[in-house]
């Protein structure tokens, strides 16, 4: 079976340094496990400001699934590569 990226959401806001690291994080998985991150603004989307503003970066797998900080690269990367989305091969 053939694993198609996985979608990831960061809910953070601008000139955070914490997003920053976990964005650097991520980047060095990416030749590990092929996801597409999506990163959401918590200010300008007041639902996500109220859930996350004390929390961010928050990192969303897909399927539900919500990271909290402290991350490390270590759990990173164990959850990136458990994460399944199987691809349509025919």
């Amino acid at each position: 079976m053939t694993l198609g990226p996985i979608q990831l959401t960061l809910y953070g806001k601008p000139d955070c340094g914490l997003c920053d690291e976990l964005k650097a994080m991520l980047a060095e998985l990416q030749s590990d496990r092929a996801f597409v991150l999506r990163e959401q603004n918590i200010l300008e989307d007041p639902a996500a400001y109220e859930r996350y503003r004390s929390w961010i970066p928050v990192l969303e797998i897909e399927g539900g699934l919500l990271l909290y900080p402290p991350h490390s690269w270590e759990k990173l990367r164990s959850v990136l590569a458990t994460s399944s989305r199987p691809l349509n091969d025919a």
